[in-house]
């Protein structure tokens, strides 16, 4: 995930300040890697971490061609259970998230904040203003490398599949941004850390290949229900009638979609309930265009890759020369590619 968190802008003083501060808090909190596995203080367990995260990153940029500099060379105890908090809003009945706009990174779909109080501050706001929102935590997020990101505490505790999965989606942030354009950026970086797994996980045991490719096929059949039920309500919310109809159309499509999950759960996943905590609280269009950010260009940024028979520095250097292009230009591109994708399988 990008954060506009430390960039600033035109979203208000008071949501500036607390970006700044935020910031500056982590990277002062931040300790060479190197010297925390030579520190006899340092936990056996946090050690092993550490030297895990730092073997990661080595292999990020060695395999991967993602960029050699200093991001989560360091870490940091942030103290917390995230990092930041997202605040994602949307209208009642649309699915166009709302975005905010910055002088470097252009307008985003979500504002961060590192403390929760604040977010929910906002979003309770938002929420008074009629809007949907959705309120997420996140344990990590990148700077685009204006500055050296640290590995964080957040995470550290995470499976080595994990942290891997995490750093190469927060390092693809450094290779290509669009302004403007979050499904872009996100679609992108998640195409990375799929690559980077493919490649990561080439030599391992069948068993722990197995069990990451089974919470990938998780991850890929809640995705598919999220943005089945987002095409639905696009067409509810198009459909001529009044809001009133509009509202029983959303009502019955995300009933319609616990029930699938429901039925996901009980059949394909034989009782895997990873996903149950998402589902029990709210779903609205803000929540809902969360998980969209991340996927909608996925498959179009893979149909790239292969058309360029698993190159990652060329697919690089076009996803850099697509990110410069007017944005209708590059969802034409796109677009097709996803017509591309959508043909092979």
């Amino acid at each position: 995930m990008f954060a506009a968190v430390s960039l600033g802008g035109c979203a208000g003083i008071d949501y500036l300040r607390q970006s700044i501060g935020g910031e500056y808090d982590l990277l002062q909190n931040a300790r060479p890697i190197d010297s925390l596995l030579a520190d006899p203080q340092t936990a056996p367990e946090l050690r092993a971490r550490l030297a895990q995260a730092l073997a990661i990153r080595d292999f990020a940029s060695r395999e991967l061609s993602l960029p050699e500099n200093g991001s989560y060379r360091r870490y940091a105890d942030v103290g917390r259970r995230f990092v930041v908090w997202n605040v994602f809003v949307a209208p009642e009945l649309s699915n166009q998230l709302l975005t905010w706009c910055f002088p470097v990174a252009g307008c985003v779909a979500y504002r961060g904040y590192f403390r929760e109080a604040d977010a929910e501050n906002f979003a309770a706001a938002q929420r008074k203003l009629g809007f949907d929102v959705f309120v997420g935590g996140v344990p990590a997020y990148s700077t685009l490398g204006y500055f050296d990101d640290p590995v964080l505490s957040t995470f550290i505790q995470y499976p080595d599949t994990e942290i891997a999965r995490l750093l190469f989606h927060e390092l693809g942030h450094q290779v290509a941004y669009a302004a403007d354009d979050s499904v872009f950026n996100e679609s992108f970086a998640v195409a990375v850390e799929r690559e980077g797994m493919r490649r990561y996980l080439k030599d391992a045991l069948p068993a722990r290949k197995a069990a990451f490719d089974q919470a990938s096929a998780h991850r890929e059949d809640f995705t598919a229900l999220v943005s089945d039920a987002r095409r639905r309500l696009e067409k509810a919310y198009a459909s001529a009638g009044d809001d009133t109809a509009r509202r029983r159309a959303k009502s019955r499509i995300v009933s319609e979609l616990r029930q699938a999950y429901a039925e996901l759960k009980a059949g394909k996943w034989e009782g895997y309930a990873g996903y149950d905590n998402w589902f029990a609280e709210d779903i609205n269009n803000a929540k809902l265009g969360s998980v969209a950010v991340y996927t909608a260009r996925v498959p179009a940024f893979e149909a790239l890759l292969r058309s360029h028979s698993g190159d990652l520095a060329a697919f690089y250097a076009e996803v850099r020369r697509l990110a410069k292009m007017p944005k209708a230009e590059r969802d034409e591109i796109l677009d097709s590619l996803s017509s591309t994708q959508a043909a092979t399988e």
